[in-house]
């Protein structure tokens, strides 16, 4: 056999071959009939249903302020309500008085012992060593220690200068202050001036009657004779003389502005460069306007 033939055969036998695996191909790839997939069943949409997690529904909270529980676990929050319960009493009270208060009797001793001590060194508590026959008391310390109208008149007139009174540090010590403010001074035993918004008492003044001095009626009477000018017409007044009125306010007049002349600078003259020349030629600088 040729050469030739040799190659005609092996191109035939390849040839069978590439359409043997191009059948099997097609066969592979060629769709299949697939079934409709059942509907799913009411316990399968229920089932996912309940896999599906619900939020718990929350009621609407304000957490901006913290809730009111009548009396607090921290120990500086029972000593804040030990001095505004001494600030309200207003007499000694006993360590075991503040505890009943703030329901500690039943804490164990180291916690009572911490606010007693506490207590004893705060700037706004007074404690007392020998209170309560030797048991000790702690007392509210006010601004001043005045509680009463006759303390209140002690103190203004030994004070060294004719300083006043604020009626707000009063009431720090004497919640009844500014009720007693108000008797004194209908008596004329106190200068009290007020706010403008709310009348109450802002700050109190000793009125020492040695300063009172009786005027005869004659110099009353003289008095409310005169006759004030009246405002337009006293105003008008000190125009025309040419002064200006407190309540009036100054116009400032503008000085007007002067307009400055231009002068022309004089023109500067250039390099000489005919140097060689000045023999020669003459200057005419001298001309020049």
């Amino acid at each position: 056999m040729s050469y030739l033939d040799n190659q005609i055969n092996a191109f035939k036998s390849n040839l069978t071959s590439s359409s043997t695996k191009l059948s099997n191909k097609r066969t592979a790839a060629a769709p299949t009939t697939s079934t409709p997939s059942p509907a799913p069943s009411q316990a399968s949409a229920s089932a996912k249903n309940d896999l599906k997690r619900k939020r718990p529904e929350q009621a609407n909270i304000v957490y901006s302020q913290p809730a009111d529980t009548g009396t607090g676990k921290n120990v500086m929050t029972q000593i804040t309500y030990a001095v505004d319960y001494l600030k309200s009493k207003g007499t000694p009270q006993t360590l075991q008085d503040l505890l009943s208060y703030l329901s500690l009797q039943y804490r164990e001793d180291d916690y009572k012992r911490t606010i007693g001590t506490i207590l004893k060194n705060h700037e706004k508590i007074s404690f007392d060593r020998i209170g309560a026959d030797g048991v000790g008391t702690f007392s509210f310390r006010p601004i001043h220690n005045i509680r009463s109208s006759s303390q209140l008149l002690g103190h203004l007139q030994s004070q060294p200068t004719a300083q006043g009174l604020n009626v707000r540090a009063l009431r720090d010590g004497w919640p009844g202050a500014e009720d007693a403010i108000n008797l004194l001074e209908t008596q004329g035993k106190l200068l009290v001036t007020r706010n403008k918004k709310d009348d109450h008492a802002k700050m109190v003044w000793p009125n020492d009657p040695s300063l009172r001095f009786d005027i005869d009626d004659e110099f009353k009477n003289m008095w409310h004779k005169i006759r004030l000018p009246e405002a337009g017409a006293l105003a008008e007044e000190l125009e025309r003389e040419g002064l200006t009125p407190t309540n009036k306010s100054r116009a400032v007049k503008a000085k007007p502005k002067v307009q400055e002349k231009k002068t022309k600078k004089p023109r500067k003259s250039g390099k000489t460069t005919n140097v060689h020349m000045m023999g020669v030629l003459r200057d005419y600088s001298h001309l020049k306007k």
